[in-house]
Parts: structure tokens; C-alpha cells; sequence
């Protein structure tokens, strides 16, 4: 499995690898959305980890440009991890393309459940155990 966090919060970022590295996932890191965008057209991933508020493009219009994309990369799940507890979030982050909202600070369980769920709307496994 192939995950990407596109975070510029570096704590948060090890903070989610170390939570993956215990069911032997290995992830890779974007210190922003643009810089993010460019590695998923460079390379092949199972799952985004996407924050909303970043500087440049924000999470939101991140996922637009992912769903814009040609297949099969539009059809990438992306997870939004955000700390934002706003009114109408998630419903937001949903209508915008993103497939599922975890609030920070995100545990464990709830990391990998988002995961599978996801990955089982795809009809694939993620065979996440911790």
C-alpha cells in the first residue's frame, strides 16, 4: 500500500508515519499541496492524506485539481485530516471531492478504519492490523 501525506506540518506528518509504521505501511511526505500534486503524477499511490490549511494551494483546492486529473489518478482517495471542527465540514470536504474526514488529533484506529473504508468503496483491501 502506498499512502501520501500532503501536510506542512512537519510533527503531524511523523506523528501519522509513526501510527502507519506499526502496521508496516510505509508513507510518503509533501510539505505542501504543490509539491504534493507534482509526486502523484510522478508516481503511482493507494491512498492521500490530505490537510486543509496549508499555504498556497489549501487542501480543498488540492483535491479539486486531484479530481480533475484523468483517470485512474482522479479517482484517488483522499482522507482529509484537519483540525478545523467548522459547522459543516464534513459535508463540505464530501461535496468537494474528498472521501472521508478524520479531526486531529487522529487516533490510531480511526486512521486505519478511514483507511479501509475508503479503500473498500474501491473494492480493494487494505489489510491494515495493529
Amino acid at each position: 500500500m502506498r499512502i501520501l501525506a500532503i501536510e506542512d506540518d512537519a510533527l503531524n506528518r511523523r506523528v501519522v508515519r509513526d501510527m502507519l509504521a506499526v502496521a508496516g505501511v510505509g508513507m510518503d511526505e509533501a510539505d505542501g499541496a504543490e509539491v504534493g500534486l507534482r509526486m502523484i503524477d510522478e508516481d503511482r499511490y493507494d491512498v492521500i492524506l490530505m490537510d486543509l490549511r496549508m499555504p498556497g494551494i489549501d487542501g480543498m483546492e488540492a483535491i479539486g485539481h486531484i479530481r480533475a486529473r484523468p483517470a485512474p489518478t482522479n479517482n484517488l482517495p483522499v482522507i482529509v485530516v484537519t483540525a478545523d471542527a467548522a459547522e459543516g465540514l464534513r459535508d463540505r470536504c464530501l461535496d468537494g471531492g474528498a472521501d472521508e474526514l478524520l479531526l486531529k488529533p487522529v487516533a490510531m484506529e480511526e486512521l486505519f478504519d478511514a483507511i479501509g473504508r475508503v479503500m473498500a468503496a474501491r473494492g480493494l483491501s487494505a489489510g491494515l492490523m495493529f
